[in-house]
């Protein structure tokens, strides 16, 4: 995969800074989406099992991400576990914006604002590449699974559910 600079997203300068090559997939993006992950996916022509959403969850050892298939919800109870806490409960929308420097429906799981512990849900494994929020909405990136955990410093967990 070819590197993209100058692209202007926090993600997009942190991928270029680290050396770690991505592609860049923008599309028009409808502002009456309800998804905006299978939008992406829809828009892309991805499967959508492809396609990972960005999610934050307030847990009692604070902020944490998790990123997890649009086909799939957050399981807060695996994500609590996978990071040592004993709970966790979804982030405020506003609180998540302004912790990730993104809008609601463009959070990156890379180049946050602020770094917080993250979690990707195993099943990135199963694909050679994944697409993630490029840093606004209309823009997914596309790279590795291990090049996502090595951007985000996180770790894979089973924390999706059907």
């Amino acid at each position: 995969m070819a590197k993209k600079r100058g692209t202007g997203t926090p993600a997009t300068v942190a991928l270029s800074a680290a050396g770690i090559p991505f592609e860049l997939h923008p599309y028009e993006h409808d502002p009456a989406a309800a998804s905006f992950g299978l939008e992406a996916a829809r828009a892309l022509g991805v499967e959508p099992e492809r396609v990972f959403k960005t999610l934050l969850a307030d847990t009692d050892a604070g902020i944490v991400v998790g990123v997890v298939p649009v086909v799939g919800m957050l399981d807060l109870k695996a994500l609590a576990a996978a990071v040592g806490a004993k709970r966790a409960t979804m982030a405020d929308p506003d609180v998540a914006e302004r912790r990730t420097g993104y809008v609601v429906g463009g959070i990156s799981p890379i180049g946050q604002k602020t770094a917080h512990p993250t979690v990707v849900d195993e099943s990135a494994q199963l694909f050679d590449t994944v697409f993630v929020s490029g840093g606004k909405r209309g823009l997914d990136l596309e790279l590795s699974p291990a090049d996502l955990l090595s951007a985000t410093r996180g770790v894979f967990a089973r924390i999706a559910k059907d």
